[in-house]
């Protein structure tokens, strides 16, 4: 019997239509299965749909009402499960993302949209996202093009603006981690969040800082390290073949070659009795790191079952970490300076 005890609602944040939910999304591109470009794995690995919507409708019961995806997440299959999932509950928050190309049913990524049309590449865009999601009108849309140049960029919320007069979207954003692209368009009327990287391995303090003076959602991807701080990884353990941690992306700071960098892991364990203080586990202290950090906060991280979904919800009962833990943690955790986070 799925349990319908919700937690504790603080943390709580209001989004930008006056909505208060709380400080908690969930992040789907676990979810949306297998996907490649040519051989290359991007998605995470092989995916139980019925598993999968238990565990958003888990969430759902639990209190949670933001979930965060991508129409490129398993070539649009993420979208699909969700749509199915929560058709009908309009009170939960939808944020996905777009500006890649894909072949649904070869589940192949073929590239950006950034060399083409920019209105009608949205327009289409949105448009299959709506069929997907099955709603008539999308909450929240962002740039799914990390580097963008700023005036291609700008393009793209023009026809997100002509959208969102027309009722099809609510708001829009940006999924970067360059301050300097989400400070450019954040004065736009529907410009309202930036999705970057952040976590106990990589703060960020500078986007963190445009958010705060801007009055947008900081909606924190990564925020378990791609796993790792859930602490069920040891120094060198190898991820699934099939799996998008196997690869070698530059960007790929926590896992190489398919096993787990020691020096992450090692930064883990010198922190982790701070982390699980109270009761929490690795992850719940991760989270509440998250929401200590700034006011703005929405950590959104990825699930694939119900078990993980029900320890990331447990995260709020708990809040922030208390100041004395922060300080500990910043004196600790040995982070590499502040520098532009690569594409996650």
């Amino acid at each position: 019997m799925t349990d319908r005890t919700a937690p504790h609602p603080a943390p709580q944040i209001r989004l930008w239509d006056g909505r208060e939910v709380p400080r908690l999304g969930l992040g789907c591109w676990a979810i949306g299965g297998p996907f490649f470009a040519g051989d290359t794995p991007l998605g995470y690995g092989t995916v139980d749909d019925a598993e999968s919507t238990a565990a958003i409708r888990c969430a759902v019961d639990l209190g949670i009402r933001f979930f965060d995806t991508a129409d490129v997440y398993g070539a649009g299959h993420s979208e699909e499960v969700l749509g199915q999932a929560l058709e009908g509950r309009d009170e939960v928050v939808v944020a996905t993302k777009l500006g890649n190309r894909f072949d649904p049913a070869t589940k192949q990524y073929s590239g950006s949209i950034e060399e083409g049309d920019l209105r009608r590449e949205v327009r289409g865009a949105v448009e299959a996202t709506r069929r997907r999601l099955r709603r008539d009108r999308l909450d929240l849309v962002q740039l799914h093009l990390n580097t963008m140049a700023i005036d291609r960029a700008g393009e793209v919320f023009d026809a997100l603006d002509e959208l969102r007069a027309a009722g099809t979207i609510g708001a829009y954003g940006w999924s970067t981690d360059y301050p300097e692209r989400a400070a450019a368009h954040a004065g736009r009327d529907g410009f309202v969040a930036v999705q970057h990287g952040m976590n106990l391995f990589f703060d960020a303090p500078t986007l963190s800082g445009v958010a705060e003076r801007h009055g947008l959602i900081s909606i924190n991807r990564s925020p378990l390290a791609m796993g790792l701080l859930t602490g069920k990884f040891a120094a060198g353990q190898a991820v699934p073949a099939g799996d998008v941690r196997a690869n070698t992306f530059d960007w790929m700071d926590y896992f190489k070659d398919g096993r787990v960098v020691p020096g992450f892991a090692e930064r883990l364990d010198r922190i982790r009795h701070l982390l699980t203080a109270d009761g929490r586990s690795p992850a719940q202290g991760a989270l509440a790191w998250l929401w200590a950090k700034s006011p703005r906060t929405l950590p959104i991280p990825g699930f694939r079952s119900v078990a993980q979904v029900r320890e990331n919800v447990g995260a709020l009962e708990k809040g922030p970490l208390p100041a004395e833990a922060m300080a500990e943690i910043e004196r600790l955790i040995d982070r590499p300076p502040e520098g532009a986070a690569r594409e996650r």
